[in-house]
């Protein structure tokens, strides 16, 4: 196994954490960011060897730096994984405000803008590597009251597979994963913040929310994880342009 060096966007904690585990677990060289300075500093501690800065990836300039950091650090780059992510507002399409509108938009596909914009040219130079950016299984089934949040990745998706389309002559793979209803500390969260909205206890929404998915399952971190490391494999050489959910089969999302 050749020994990569990766770029794991929002991994101090949660999907993306377990993704950098995953790689420096296989051998790989792992460096990170994150936009919480103390889950930074507690993932350094906990990481031996991982590379980290923390980083506000809706800031342009702050993404250039990291990246920056990242190539000094890892001595190149081979890999890099937009994990990175936020809820949006939440409501009716004419009730969102201007401002919460674009900061998500800003971070949820900008901010996936700006670090390929920055490590694409090291991987031309060396005609191989491999982009990997996480939407959203909702991207599919669509969710009223959280537009800001699906147009994002909609258009995440729309931008991956149109980055494989103009690298694969460059040999390199750009590809999509989905993940669904997560079973970590965030997915819980959002469930109890619609469960309080709708007056609801947060394990009624539950199952209402596993009446749509034909496994009736949640998904574990390390499954999301797994993808990520077969996708930057080299089983997965002409793998590119692919939008993969791992979902248990979302049909539909309320």
């Amino acid at each position: 196994m050749t020994a990569r060096r990766v770029i794991v966007t929002a991994a101090a904690s949660g999907i993306g954490r377990a993704i950098a585990e995953r790689f420096l677990r296989d051998g790989h060289r792992v460096h990170i960011c994150d936009v919480d300075a103390r889950a930074i500093e507690a993932a350094r501690q906990a990481l031996p060897g991982v590379g980290a800065t923390v980083t506000d990836v809706g800031d342009h300039r702050a993404v250039e730096a990291m990246v920056a950091e990242a190539l000094d650090g890892l001595g190149g780059v081979d890999v890099l994984i937009n994990n990175h992510g936020i809820a949006g507002p939440r409501g009716f399409i004419e009730d969102l405000d201007y401002d919460e509108w674009d900061r998500c938009l800003r971070v949820n596909l900008s901010g996936m803008f700006y670090t390929m914009k920055n490590v694409i040219p090291h991987l031309k130079r060396q005609r191989s590597g491999c982009i990997i950016n996480l939407a959203t299984t909702s991207a599919r089934t669509m969710l009223p009251k959280r537009t800001a949040y699906v147009a994002g990745k909609v258009a995440v998706m729309g931008l991956t597979k149109n980055a494989a389309r103009e690298l694969g002559p460059w040999n390199i793979r750009c590809n999509t994963v989905l993940p669904g209803f997560m079973n970590n500390a965030r997915g819980k969260g959002v469930l109890a913040k619609v469960a309080a909205d709708r007056g609801i206890s947060p394990e009624q929404l539950e199952q209402e929310a596993l009446r749509f998915v034909s496994m009736r399952t949640w998904i574990e971190m390390s499954e999301i994880a797994d993808l990520c490391a077969f996708l930057a494999s080299d089983e997965a050489r002409h793998i590119s342009g692919q939008e993969i959910a791992v979902d248990g089969n979302a049909e539909w999302e309320e």
